[in-house]
């Protein structure tokens, strides 16, 4: 380093060398992307197991969750898992679509996103953490106990005992919440991840793939007793909340960020 080079590097605050590394090299910025969406996912999982004790209060609220249906003429749960429960191809079709086409399609699909279409990576990005971020608060104030635990047993949980996935596997159970219910982000999330496939792909049968992902993930939360229909009514007003701040952030957020950056650092992010 010559001397004029270790002067301009004595005057340079942190923020600045590190903003400076972050626009020389591509990997700083990939791998400070994959720990805040790791560390977000890894914080979700953890605040959902608290409520995991709560048992007596997530049954009581599901009974408030049927009795409302019931009210309103919509508790339809289980005359529908009827229909599949002895036909084990359809069984098999729901179980994968829960499981498959949730986290590993929003893992998979979000990369893509990532290093193809940034915009519409961001937007999705945000819509989801701050959707999740939502449900957080909802999941502890109001744990709801799924069909599929329900006592009396008019429900089977259909992923449990048909398939060898399962979000209730031992080495995951400690960041689970079996109570975590209402909303469905299951059919909040797929809504997004389906809005965003359809917008950003050009193929025709790609983007039909995205307007029925979160019509098929609604019949597979109510098929595989994971939720009830009101959860996902609830999952897609949570998730439009957080696809509204999302947006709010694109118009206002994060160029007022920019600004300050630039005002208190004179580093100008780049675009992307």
């Amino acid at each position: 380093m010559t001397e004029a080079a270790a002067i301009c590097a004595q005057d340079t605050s942190l923020p600045q060398r590190l903003l400076a590394a972050s626009r020389r090299h591509r990997a700083f910025r990939d791998a400070f992307e994959l720990a805040l969406v790791a560390l977000a996912f890894l914080l979700y999982f953890t605040v959902r197991a608290l409520v995991v004790e709560r048992s007596g209060e997530a049954l009581a609220n599901a009974h408030h969750i049927i009795d409302f249906e019931r009210s309103l003429g919509i508790y339809w749960e289980p005359r529908l898992q009827d229909v599949v429960i002895n036909r084990h191809p359809l069984v098999q079709l729901f179980n994968f679509i829960y499981f498959w086409l949730d986290f590993p399609l929003i893992v998979v699909f979000g990369l893509w996103l990532y290093f193809f279409k940034r915009h519409e990576y961001t937007v999705a990005r945000d819509a989801l953490l701050l959707s999740g971020a939502i449900s957080l608060i909802i999941y502890n104030s109001f744990p709801v106990m799924p069909p599929r635990l329900l006592p009396s047993g008019e429900f089977v949980g259909t992923v449990e005992k048909y398939s060898n996935f399962s979000y209730q596997a031992q080495s995951t159970s400690a960041f689970v919440n079996p109570y975590a219910a209402v909303p469905s982000l299951h059919f909040g999330w797929a809504m997004i991840i389906g809005g965003a496939i359809f917008l950003s792909m050009r193929n025709p049968l790609v983007r039909g793939f995205g307007l029925l992902l979160p019509w098929a993930q609604l019949a597979a939360i109510v098929f595989t007793a994971n939720h009830y229909i009101l959860d996902a009514f609830v999952g897609l007003v949570v998730c439009l909340a957080g696809l509204a701040l999302a947006l709010a952030l694109q118009q206002w957020g994060y160029p007022a960020m920019a600004r300050e950056v630039e005002r208190r650092w004179a580093y100008t992010i780049p675009d992307g």
